[in-house]
């Protein structure tokens, strides 16, 4: 099996030689090891000649303690004693470096394995750390992780200006076939930053794999994404979270299974059926959620089995079981009506899709093709705006 070096794993290898003479402020969490399970905090406060001044928590903070769309509280990491800074508050403001946290340092440094999809909220912190570190002249620094979906296979429409939010900060297709590393690079150029970049590549990955091809084990990047089987369904499935659907969270297998208390799964597979949606397949399936949605009390609906991953369409697949639960659910089914990612104006649905066609669509009652109408050139038209941010080649 193909073993893929991380960028960590790379300037490990070098003795974070880059580093050398400055103070250095990173943003981690979980995910930030190498390929021995060592923490990038933990490397740098004992590589020779570099100062470990600061650590940025993003979502979920930089051990993972926090659940989605919880305030990280700032504090001294455990393990290092070097101050952590949090980047996910609750104000819009709050998830932006503050200037006086950069004062001082002469590298930020970059470290989270993203999951392909647009929602996922660490492309973002990275995006508005690289904007406040060329405010501070402070050089960044990304050390790459590959996309654990792969390189390849984009899918979606990109977020119009109305409905951009920390779930989709910028126009990305709701599946983006890149690495944070290729991201960085793209929003540094496409925003104009003008932020001191520098990428370090993984080596050994290339755009075709999966990534039960990279060797690398899955670190779970917060706390509802257990394994890459969650990745893949993810970009169809976090839609749920515009909704009073449960989609799993609470449960062991998030974003896999959903349901609620009123859901007549019969019906509901039955309706799936009819959609002959490629490489998936569901079964029934009944849980009863620790917290979020439904706490407590017993769920009926499915588990999505991906039978073809190469032709399995996530979002395709997410938009029509919404639209089923809507159609076998009236008086039951509603959309999320909170506010949602610092934004209280749009629904979340709405800013979940990058648009609110498919919302529309599902209460109009209009064909899953109608409904993505217009998206596949959307996706085709960034595949080639991508193009000169992108780092790695297909390999096969």
């Amino acid at each position: 099996m193909t073993k893929v070096k991380t960028g960590l794993d790379v300037w490990a290898a070098q003795g974070f030689s880059a580093l050398k003479g400055k103070r250095v402020g990173a943003i981690v969490n979980p995910t930030s090891v190498d390929s021995r399970f060592r923490h990038l905090a933990d490397l740098l406060v004992g590589a020779e000649g570099v100062t470990l001044a600061a650590l940025f928590g993003p979502e979920h903070g930089i051990r993972g303690e926090a659940q989605y769309m919880v305030a990280v509280d700032q504090a001294h990491d455990r393990r290092t004693g070097v101050p952590v800074y949090s980047l996910y508050g609750s104000t819009f403001e709050s998830l932006s470096p503050r200037p006086e946290w950069l004062k001082g340092l002469d590298a930020l440094v970059f470290d989270i394995q993203d999951v392909g999809s647009r929602y996922y909220t660490y492309v973002y912190t990275m995006a508005l750390a690289m904007k406040a570190a060329a405010q501070a002249r402070v050089p960044f620094y990304v050390l790459d992780r590959p996309n654990p979906l792969d390189g390849v296979t984009l899918e979606g429409n990109l977020v119009g200006d109305r409905f951009r939010s920390f779930v989709g900060l910028y126009a990305l297709p709701n599946r983006h076939g890149m690495t944070a590393g290729e991201l960085a690079r793209l929003f540094n150029s496409q925003e104009g930053f003008g932020c001191e970049l520098t990428v370090v590549r993984c080596e050994g990955w290339t755009r075709d794999m999966h990534w039960s091809d990279t060797g690398l084990p899955f670190l779970p990047p917060s706390p509802n994404m257990p394994t890459a089987d969650t990745a893949l369904v993810y970009p169809g499935m976090c839609l749920g979270e515009g909704t009073n659907v449960s989609e799993g969270r609470g449960t062991c297998r998030p974003f896999e299974q959903f349901g609620a208390p009123w859901v007549d799964t019969d019906a509901l597979l039955a309706r799936l059926d009819k959609e002959r949606l490629p490489g998936v397949a569901f079964r029934p399936v009944g849980f009863t959620p620790t917290f979020d949605k439904y706490r407590g009390e017993s769920c009926n609906g499915a588990f999505i089995h991906v039978t073809d991953r190469h032709a399995f369409q996530p979002l395709r697949t997410g938009i029509a079981i919404f639209q089923a639960l809507h159609d076998i659910g009236p008086g039951h089914f509603d959309w999320r009506a909170d506010a949602y990612e610092f934004v209280e104006d749009v629904p979340a649905f709405d800013l979940l899709c990058g648009t609110d066609q498919v919302r529309r669509g599902i209460e109009q009652g209009w064909s899953l093709d109608r409904m993505l109408e217009g998206f596949a050139l959307q996706t085709e038209a960034f595949r080639k705006h991508r193009e000169p941010a992108l780092l790695y080649a297909v390999g096969r």
